[in-house]
């Protein structure tokens, strides 16, 4: 019988993923991700989902960052009727990320038919925390190395890809023949989270490709946010932080708190201002065995920032003119809180604004580190003449080099690689090092390619 892999998003961009395995009547979704950054993306999200929702049988996540995840109450609003298998980390972010998403989308489009900046006659949100909240009630958690038969013959195995806290990498066995999905990788020697686990072989490998072209700055980390928060300070400004909730803002308060710990930023005042963040810290703390932190690390790690629950609070920040660190989502600066710092403190020139990892295009975070005089928000044009910087090397993704060494824990060399979860360059780029490096078959599938595999 037939074995198809159709690529509906994460083909030629970095957001969106999701993959069909169709054989026969039946069809398995692999992550159901929200497209984000330039309009032409984000405008998928709006248009009907490629497949008819109700024709789905099963779906599985990798993780659950919404460019994995944060299509899926959408597709369950839209018909689909099956479970979501997905670790019980992942199940647990996704009940923080997605009732977020929604509780955001419904707050955006209320602000902008309150504020009548919207081209649409009302604003509507993609889906509402009901929606959301239906599709949690989807989600079957499966356990780390154990095969799982999830329809008709087809087996799965989930491995730890590091990442972000419950996020895998899969195995998957169909009418004899075996297809990997990287997921997302983390990097090797990562403080909180483990390597990325190998796979040893498959027919088919899908491999994402984020950082596909380029190599992560070496420089320690800690030493490069205390010379930027030591410099910021000094000079009377704030450290503005635009941090993904789920993952990145963890990562960021436990390199905060070694400084504290250390002495190098004792007297600088944290705030982590992200109701979604706070949740998300919970839960890393509830799931020891998905980390290398002990439980003391990671709730002193938890607890180096004053949480900021209350919008009026958040409000308070920017009338506060003490030197500060405000961590606030969203990473890429698309939304949540972070969007009124920023109207406050891009245009003063004492504070810096620090991104921390990958800007997708076509973002106010890709626009800022690339330099741009002004960025828009909420409808007005924002100068900005705060310093801008983007720490790299606190990237949850492998670089190229990661990747590569990932790839090479395969005994044999797939019959084909698909290169996806990447901007153009990138997945080319990495395309190209595989053919010549590993001396494997390798392609850049196109947006809704698909390939026949058996």
């Amino acid at each position: 019988m037939t074995l198809t892999l159709s690529f509906l998003g994460g083909a030629g961009t970095v957001t969106g993923s999701r993959y069909v395995l169709e054989s026969g009547e039946r069809r398995v979704l692999i992550d159901c991700g929200l497209f984000q950054g330039l309009k032409q993306l984000r405008l998928r999200n709006w248009a009907p989902f490629p497949v008819p929702p109700r024709t789905i049988s099963a779906a599985i996540l990798t993780h659950a960052h919404l460019d994995h995840s944060g299509y899926l109450p959408r597709l369950v609003r839209d018909g689909y009727a099956g479970k979501v298998y997905c670790s019980e980390a992942t199940q647990d972010l996704c009940e923080v990320l997605l009732r977020d998403s929604a509780h955001l989308q419904e707050q955006d489009a209320a602000y902008a038919n309150r504020r009548g900046f919207s081209k649409h006659k009302p604003a509507l949100p993609l889906y509402t925390v009901h929606d959301a909240d239906r599709a949690l009630a989807r989600l079957s958690p499966t356990s780390f190395d154990a095969e799982r038969e999830i329809i008709d013959g087809l087996r799965v195995r989930m491995r730890r890809a590091g990442h972000l806290l419950g996020a895998a990498n899969l195995e998957c066995t169909w009418r004899g023949t075996k297809l990997a999905f990287s997921g997302d990788l983390g990097r090797y020697n990562d403080p909180m989270l483990p390597d990325p686990s190998p796979i040893e072989e498959a027919d088919y490998l899908v491999v994402e490709s984020t950082y596909g072209d380029r190599r992560h700055d070496s420089t320690d980390p800690q030493a490069a946010l205390a010379e930027i928060i030591e410099r910021t300070t000094a000079r009377g400004g704030t450290v503005i932080i635009p941090a993904f909730a789920v993952g990145r803002a963890q990562t960021l308060l436990y390199h905060l708190e070694r400084l504290k710990a250390s002495g190098r930023i004792a007297n600088v005042p944290i705030f982590l201002n992200s109701p979604m963040a706070f949740d998300a810290s919970d839960v890393l703390c509830r799931h020891m065995e998905d980390q290398r932190l002990s439980k003391v690390a990671c709730q002193a790690a938890c607890g180096v920032a004053e949480y900021v629950r209350e919008v009026e609070a958040s409000k308070a920040l920017n009338e506060n003119s003490m030197p500060k660190v405000i961590v606030s989502a969203s990473g890429m600066a698309t939304g949540g809180r972070v969007l009124h710092h920023l109207k406050r403190y891009a245009p003063d020139p004492r504070s810096t604004i620090l991104f921390a990892g990958f800007q997708a295009a076509g973002t106010r975070g890709a626009a800022m580190v690339s330099g741009a005089e002004t960025v828009k928000i909420h409808g007005e044009y924002i100068p900005v003449r705060a310093e801008v910087k983007n720490l790299s090397m606190l990237s949850a993704h492998a670089d190229a080099e990661e990747i590569l060494r990932w790839l090479r824990n395969f005994r044999r060399p797939p019959r084909m690689t698909f290169v996806t979860h990447g901007e153009p360059t990138a997945s080319d780029v990495l395309r190209r090092r595989i053919k010549d490096e590993l001396g494997w078959q390798a392609a850049v599938p196109d947006h809704l390619e698909k390939a026949t595999l058996t």
